[in-house]
């Protein structure tokens, strides 16, 4: 029997981890598609920078309400439908003609990002409790994984395929997957959530008081930093590159790739790293290691120090994020993931308006240096959370 046990968890593990790499993969293949639809869309800068406010706001409505849908209906079926979702919602951009629709189709496609990134968080946050180890950055290496291979896919057949063809055939990708997958996902039971940390047994499981939710909006906060920084990584890294140093639109481009990369190794090796360190110290060396990574990355003089500062901060957020998803997902279930997720996305909205706002005020590089000290933040309160960490 616990062979039997173990293979089920095995399987389980498989099908999320084919999920996540999912949801990197037909995100990152819309992401490349956007300059041809706003081409096809006549939108102006401004008209779709609010459209592509869409799928933010999308995701940030639907990411708590999905935490009460996995409570009532099990995180296994909801991450199912939201795949299917999220696959039918991504060919739907390239078929408008106006920013106002646009828009209005991100939100739908916004939703299923946040609804399935919710779901699947909290079914792996049962996994690791059943496993007993620290596997959460394995699953966020597959979702940066995922990107990759979408991203790169995308820009090659981007000469060959119309926006309409390309998204279309990430529908049909995403809906194979996801019966492959989601049959696999569906046939397993879910793991018994364990007890939330603290917890009296007065309360039920995982009903939080009010110490576990200030716990677990410290686990937000930590999850807002990280993402900030990759916000901000991901919308003003070439242009600093560019315009304060003078590279090359090609070399510029180097700056987020390094960035990526350097969090996607630090992810695959992070279940290694926190069996060895231990949560509280992962967080706290982490986020100390992205805030020199960001300083130098900021104020370097030359590319190639700037690139390696850019690489460092990769490093240092890379399990920042997983972990506070993990931690709060322990605490409150998928109401906890939920929390978690919505700050840290709120983190990724307002790290590239604050970095340009701050610009103008100051300068780009002086800017970016906000992103080391939010990583700094998430160093010093990561002790606050000892007690719920293991370690």
């Amino acid at each position: 029997m616990p062979g039997s046990n173990n293979t089920d968890l095995t399987r389980l593990r498989i099908a999320l981890t084919v999920f996540f790499a999912l949801d990197g993969f037909i995100f990152a293949g819309w992401v490349v598609r956007i300059p041809a639809i706003k081409e096809q869309t006549g939108a102006s800068a401004g008209a779709l920078g609010l459209a592509l406010l869409g799928v933010s706001a999308g995701a940030v409505i639907t990411m708590m309400l999905t935490g009460r849908l996995c409570r009532r209906y099990g995180s296994h079926a909801v991450t199912v439908i939201c795949g299917i979702l999220l696959s039918l919602s991504v060919a739907l951009p390239p078929l408008t003609h106006s920013a106002v629709a646009l828009g209005a189709v991100l939100l739908v496609f916004g939703a299923a990002y946040g609804g399935i990134n919710v779901a699947f968080n909290s079914a792996a946050v049962d996994l690791v409790a059943a496993l007993r180890r620290p596997i959460m950055p394995s699953f966020h290496a597959a979702f940066s994984l995922g990107g990759m291979l979408g991203a790169g896919l995308g820009g090659l057949v981007a000469g060959h395929l119309s926006p309409t063809r390309h998204l279309l055939g990430l529908t049909l990708v995403g809906l194979v997957v996801t019966a492959v997958a989601g049959r696999s996902l569906r046939r397993q039971q879910p793991p018994k959530p364990p007890e939330p940390a603290g917890d009296s047994g007065q309360d039920g499981p995982r009903r939080l008081d009010g110490r576990r939710r200030g716990l677990v909006a410290v686990f937000g906060l930590i999850a807002l930093c990280t993402a900030y920084g990759e916000g901000a990584m991901a919308d003003w890294g070439a242009l600093h590159l560019e315009q304060d140093l003078g590279a090359s639109a090609g070399a510029a481009a180097l700056g987020y790739s390094c960035f990526a990369l350097a969090m996607t190794v630090g992810r695959l090796t992070g279940t290694t790293l926190l069996e060895r360190l231990g949560r509280t110290r992962t967080v706290v060396a982490g986020g100390a290691t992205a805030a020199l990574g960001m300083l130098a990355g900021s104020l370097a003089p030359s590319l190639w120090a700037a690139l390696i500062g850019f690489a460092v901060t990769g490093l240092g957020l890379a399990n920042l994020f997983p972990v506070a998803v993990e931690r709060a997902g322990m605490l409150a279930g998928p109401s906890g993931v939920a929390t978690a997720s919505t700050l840290g996305y709120g983190g990724m909205l307002l790290g590239p308006p604050a970095i340009g706002f701050m610009a103008d005020w100051f300068s780009l590089p002086t800017a970016l240096t906000s992103v080391a000290a939010l990583a700094a933040v998430a160093a010093l309160i990561g002790p606050a959370t000892r007690r719920t960490t293991g370690g």
